[in-house]
């Protein structure tokens, strides 16, 4: 087994870059499960599982599971798709495919999973339309989480570009009631009593300093705008939060309940994945694009990843080893991932294909899998260093 497996989200399955203690030697596998597109991946670096999230109209959705480092798969399907009644209807197409009359447990209530989260014994999904999922047996069975979705606020969300979609989840590794969601295009919404009840947490810490802009995504209203793209906890610091959203880099020391702006000094507001470091709560990395409506590419078509070292503060360019002519890649929302080791290595995947890695926490990148499907979600499962 492998003691390094980058885990890629695609449009056609999942794949496993794998590789060994030195991080080294890198191998792919794939495409896993059945091809369907899979939207995130996570695994647990103490027992080797992994879970895989996606599905869409053909197939409806659903959660993955392997307990034996990718080489076997079961799904456990959660809504119907086309193909379901397709194979209701013709017995020769039910048979090709191994279909069963085995009713989803939520009918046709979502499309997709869009985000996995694990913590304190729980399993959780996100779900387009925009809904909060949670398993107490590793992801073989499933319930709703009805409090967020009774927010009274639900009537009211819109959704982005992608629909709306629940596409981060995070959890605070020492308190098992407090949890955040990230919305598009509702916003940060958090609980901190296992679920039950939750609060929208968008607001700016001075709204009279954000200005007019005519963006709809924009800050106004006193918040930051709902288009959260990405959020992460810092290490060690409960309420310590990062978002990349659809208009600007954002910090809450507060657990959300105000955000400050942290993108001044960053060649654009437009980007979609937020990366913090392992071990220092101020050490945050970003990939900027240059704008929703500009192409959604690397500013001047050459790559960078952005860097800070001081919370936001300030931000340097991290370039060597990146393409920096002629690039027209999109790096989307839950495509970087990082390990734990020291230095801490970050890896980020592209529409394009590719998977570029950083061992030296973004100083020098390294191209490590190329030519895969457009890559939708990057996580590391790290059993030897982290």
């Amino acid at each position: 087994m492998a003691t390094v497996q980058v885990l890629v989200g695609t449009t056609k399955g999942v794949f496993l870059v794998n590789g060994d203690a030195n991080r080294s030697g890198w191998e792919v596998t794939g495409p896993h499960c059945a091809g369907w597109p899979v939207n995130h991946v996570i695994g647990d670096p103490k027992t080797g599982t992994i879970w895989a999230g996606g599905g869409g109209d053909w197939t409806g959705a659903g959660v993955w599971r392997s307990g034996d480092g990718g080489k076997s798969w079961e799904v456990a399907k959660l809504t119907r798709g086309t193909a379901d009644d397709w194979a209701a209807n013709d017995a020769k197409f039910a048979a090709m495919i191994g279909w069963t009359d085995t009713p989803p447990p939520f009918g046709s209530d979502f499309a997709q999973v869009w985000s996995l989260g694990q913590a304190h014994g729980a399993l959780y999904a996100g779900t387009k339309p925009a809904g909060l999922l949670k398993s107490l047996d590793g992801g073989r069975t499933w319930e709703k989480v009805e409090g967020l979705t009774g927010h009274p606020s639900a009537a009211s969300w819109q959704g982005g570009a992608a629909g709306l979609v629940l596409h981060t989840i995070v959890s605070d590794p020492s308190d098992a009631k407090k949890l955040w969601v990230g919305i598009s295009a509702a916003g940060v919404f958090a609980t901190e009593d296992g679920g039950a009840t939750w609060d929208r947490r968008n607001r700016l810490s001075n709204a009279g300093d954000c200005g007019h802009h005519d963006h709809p995504a924009a800050p106004r209203d006193g918040e930051t705008g709902h288009c959260v793209h990405n959020m992460m906890r810092a290490p060690g610091k409960a309420d310590l939060l990062y978002q990349q959203n659809h208009h600007g880099v954002w910090r809450s020391s507060d657990g959300g309940r105000s955000w400050d702006d942290i993108t001044p000094g960053l060649p654009s507001t437009f980007g979609f994945p937020i990366r913090v470091h392992p071990r220092d709560a101020d050490t945050i990395w970003t990939l900027p694009l240059n704008g929703d409506m500009a192409g959604r590419f690397p500013p001047d078509a050459a790559a960078a990843v952005w860097r800070s070292r001081d919370g936001g503060q300030s931000w340097q360019a991290c370039r060597a080893g990146l393409p920096q002519k002629g690039c027209y890649f999109t790096v989307l929302r839950q495509a970087m991932g990082g390990d734990a080791r020291d230095p801490a290595g970050v890896y980020f995947g592209t529409n394009s294909g590719s998977v570029f890695a950083s061992f030296d926490e973004g100083d020098t990148w390294h191209e490590i899998a190329r030519h895969m499907p457009t890559i939708l979600a990057v996580e590391v499962l790290d059993r030897g260093g982290g």
